[in-house]
């Protein structure tokens, strides 16, 4: 079969067709409607804007990094700046061997930190309320000193001892009214008893909480009011020892522990604790303004479900106490001291410690469903409470 041979003008024509079609598609990448090599273009841009702010600055993942980084070392530097301030405390036993004889042993038992530098400690009066106890205080460094004095402050779970130094280097008291829910906390302390100055942080999970914490064995419960909880871990020999802030203040001080639940402990909020060491820098005692009753709060859902006032139930009057001379009764609920009205995160203890010894008070009170007015002068609290 004989193949014909293609016409050479018609090969040139198409050809020609084809790269004028050809030429026509580069001028339309080159000056068209952003395609092409201008489209290659803004993806390359876009790729590195990933990695690059517009200011030239770093990225997000860079900024995170050097958030945490800065988080890190303001915790350090906390804690570099508290741990010379915070002691563990100690008490000597006797232990008696048939065969040996007596031996003396010492035991960690809490923690304490400095609040003044001429030896003023600061723990939990259950730590230190064994009047036969022989204590001591053990500084981070390991210099150990004799407790000299003690001073109890049962009500609020308080204790201020005494040591022969001076120069110590004392910790800040926050204002614990301005605490937040979410905020930093760091706790040390004497964990278990004998990992001295332990660290833990976590956050301030709940304020004024109002818990009932007893030891066991059958000894008397202590109720905790406008108490801090946190979820920074706390162990037995943590009691006594400072709750910190971020700028390495004293927000509260480490008081209990939940057994049967994880990451729940509480403090005593630095407030309750500064009223008392104001007196007792001024007198050498610790001076708190007595009214005299036992009392229950009455919350807002209480009071809604028993049809009550809201306020402080009054448990008990003690004889010849201010209460009982200004004629309070069993049964009274107090709304309002000067003013002021008391309910679950405004108690009774928290407002009459903003007075002094000596001032006369109105008192406001729900007796039987009537408001009445009487007027207390506050005493000083008596040392056996």
């Amino acid at each position: 079969m004989k193949i014909k041979k293609p016409n050479r003008k018609t090969t040139l024509g198409i050809f020609s067709l084809f790269t004028f079609i050809f030429f026509l598609v580069m001028l339309s990448n080159t000056f068209g409607n952003g395609v092409g090599i201008n489209r290659y273009k803004y993806k390359i841009e876009n790729f590195f804007e990933r990695f690059e702010t517009p200011s030239g600055g770093k990225n997000q993942n860079a900024k995170e990094i050097q958030k945490l980084v800065e988080e890190e070392s303001s915790l350090i530097s906390v804690v570099e700046k508290a741990s010379p301030s915070v002691v563990s405390i100690v008490v000597e036993t006797v232990n008696f061997d048939f065969f040996s004889g007596p031996s003396v042993n010492e035991e960690g038992i809490g923690t304490g930190f400095i609040v003044d530098s001429n030896g003023v400690i600061v723990t939990n009066s259950h730590v230190v309320s064994d009047p036969s106890g022989e204590y001591s205080v053990v500084l981070n460094d390991g210099t150990t000193y004799v407790v000299e004095d003690i001073h109890l402050d049962r009500m609020s779970d308080l204790a201020i001892i005494e040591v022969t130094a001076r120069d110590l280097p004392a910790l800040e008291l926050a204002d614990s009214d301005t605490l937040q829910v979410g905020q930093t906390a760091i706790a040390i302390g004497n964990a278990l008893g004998k990992f001295q100055n332990t660290v833990t942080r976590g956050i301030v999970s709940g304020i004024s909480r109002e818990i009932v914490a007893s030891s066991g064995f059958g000894a008397e419960s202590t109720v905790y009011e406008e108490v801090i909880q946190t979820d920074a871990a706390l162990n037995p020999g943590n009691s006594g020892g400072p709750l910190l802030n971020l700028a390495g203040q004293v927000i509260g001080i480490n008081v209990a522990t939940t057994p049967y639940a994880d990451n729940i402990s509480f403090a005593i909020p630095s407030n309750t604790l500064a009223p008392l060491l104001t007196t007792f820098l001024e007198k050498g005692r610790i001076v708190r303004p007595y009214l005299g009753v036992s009392y229950r709060i009455v919350t807002e859902e209480i009071a809604k479900l028993r049809d009550l006032s809201e306020g402080a139930y009054i448990a008990s009057v003690y004889p010849d106490s201010p209460a009982d001379k200004a004629g309070l009764e069993r049964g009274d609920i107090i709304l309002s001291v000067e003013g002021e009205e008391i309910n679950a995160k405004n108690t009774l203890v928290g407002v009459i410690s903003r007075f002094s010894v000596g001032e006369t008070l109105k008192v406001v009170v729900d007796r039987g469903g009537e408001s009445r007015e009487f007027f207390v002068t506050l005493a000083e609290l008596p040392r056996e409470f």
